[in-house]
This record gives structure tokens, C-alpha cells and sequence, in this order.
């Protein structure tokens, strides 16, 4: 994808790598609007940042999704690029009566609410010049976590939806990239900007903008750190490197 003069709507972008990357594209000469679930916040990233709009969106809320809709591709008609930024990562242990509980809140965050962007958003897309949708993934799509398996699990699940998704859209005018990040310095079940085994959130950003500037045909988009993760079942790491993620 061409990384300027885009219109860009990242749904979960009021915090972590969904909001530095909002920065990002805005910083690179685009057209940024963020959604998420807070009014408060999307004024107060739209105030810090002149250019950038604010709208609210509950990934979890098909009604929601379509008020965004609506809103959006009104507001503006050249809309040509959608990054599904959504998810929740809370541990869970499957003996604990209360976990199915985030199972499921897990699964509708991080797996039905991308599915229902697309949905709304694809026919839309697919009439635009130089479109593109970027999925979300993980490192752990590849190598689970065995303490958040929903999560995990959401993720790799995005994985192959985005497999299939771009190759139902080849012959649309409408890329399909999965970024894969690796554990970054979020406030994502308490990843905290002071962790030292994970990437830095500003080298994060910055090699992911290099990438997709420098490979704007690629499909997915795995900076250094991530690929141990990413292709620990092709170089026969996958059971040291999963057994590292479970602390034994």
C-alpha cells in the first residue's frame, strides 16, 4: 500500500499500537480518523493532534459498527483504508468457572468485531482506488500464550481469516495485510512501557512504517522481533519457543 495520501480509519486506536500508528499515518501526510469505545479520549487525541477526528465505536455492537459506517464514508467518501486495531488479552484458567466468560468476551472483541468491520466496510472499499485493509494479528497467533488461549487463539484465527479475505478480494482493488506484532510496550494486560523483554512501542512504529513503505506489496508486515515466533514451526523452534511462553 502506498503509506501517504490515504484516508485511514483505525478502529481501536485510542491507545497502544493502534493510536501511535494513527500518529503515524498522520505524521506521513494521511487522513486519520479513530474510532474506539471512549468520547473522552477521541477528543483528547483530536485535540493533540490537529487533522485527526474522533469517532465512537463498540466493536462488540453490529449497530454500532454500521453507525460508524454510515458516518465515516459520508463524512468521507475517499475513505480508502481500514486497520482493525480491536483487542482484549486477559489471562484465563479453563478451571476457573469465570473464564469462560472472558473466552467469550475475547472471542467477540478480537475475532467478531474485525470480521463485522470487514463485512461493513469491504463492499465500500472494494469501489476505491489504492485500498487496503490490515488485520491485526500476534506472534502468538503462531506460538500460543498458554496463559491467554482465547487470545492466542483470536489470533491466529484472524490469521487465516486474512489468508482467505485477500484471496476473495485478489482481483479487487483492495490489499489485504496482516501485521503481526510481537510483545510490545502497551498497556495490553499490563505489558507496561518499562518492560524489558518487550519492543519498544516507537521502534515498533517506526520499523512497521518502514516496511510498509519499503515492501508496499507485501502481505504481511513482521518486523525483526516477531519473526522467533512467526516461523518457529519452519525452523523446528516451535516447542522451545513455546515452552519459554509457558515459564518452564
Amino acid at each position: 500500500m502506498k503509506t501517504t495520501g490515504n484516508t485511514v480509519l483505525v478502529a481501536g486506536g485510542t491507545s497502544g499500537i493502534g493510536l501511535e500508528l494513527a500518529r503515524r499515518f498522520h505524521a506521513a501526510g494521511n487522513k486519520v480518523i479513530v474510532a474506539g469505545r471512549r468520547r473522552r479520549l477521541l477528543d483528547e487525541i483530536a485535540a493533540e493532534h490537529d487533522g485527526i477526528e474522533g469517532e465512537v465505536l463498540d466493536i462488540t455492537d453490529d449497530a454500532s459498527i454500521r453507525r460508524l459506517f454510515e458516518t465515516v464514508t459520508t463524512q468521507h467518501p475517499e475513505l480508502n483504508v481500514l486497520i482493525a486495531m480491536a483487542g482484549v488479552m486477559v489471562p484465563e484458567r479453563v478451571l476457573d468457572p469465570g473464564s469462560l466468560e472472558v473466552s467469550e468476551r475475547t472471542v467477540g472483541t478480537n475475532l467478531l468485531g474485525p470480521i463485522r468491520l470487514v463485512h461493513a466496510f469491504a463492499p465500500f472499499l472494494v469501489e476505491q482506488p489504492n485500498a487496503a485493509i490490515l488485520t491485526v494479528t500476534s506472534g502468538l497467533a503462531y506460538v500460543p500464550l498458554p496463559t491467554t488461549p482465547t487470545y492466542s487463539a483470536t489470533k491466529a484465527a484472524i490469521h487465516s481469516y486474512t489468508e482467505s479475505l485477500r484471496e476473495q478480494l485478489r482481483e479487487t482493488s483492495v490489499q489485504v495485510i496482516e501485521l503481526a506484532p510481537p510483545l510490545t510496550r502497551t498497556t495490553l494486560m499490563g505489558s507496561g512501557t518499562d518492560n524489558e523483554r518487550a519492543m519498544p512501542l516507537d521502534e515498533f512504529a517506526s520499523e512497521t512504517m518502514s516496511l510498509l513503505e519499503s515492501q508496499p506489496d507485501a502481505p504481511q508486515i513482521l518486523v525483526e522481533r516477531v519473526k522467533r515466533q512467526r516461523f518457529a514451526e519452519a525452523t523446528g523452534t516451535y516447542d522451545e519457543v513455546f515452552a519459554m511462553q509457558a515459564g518452564r
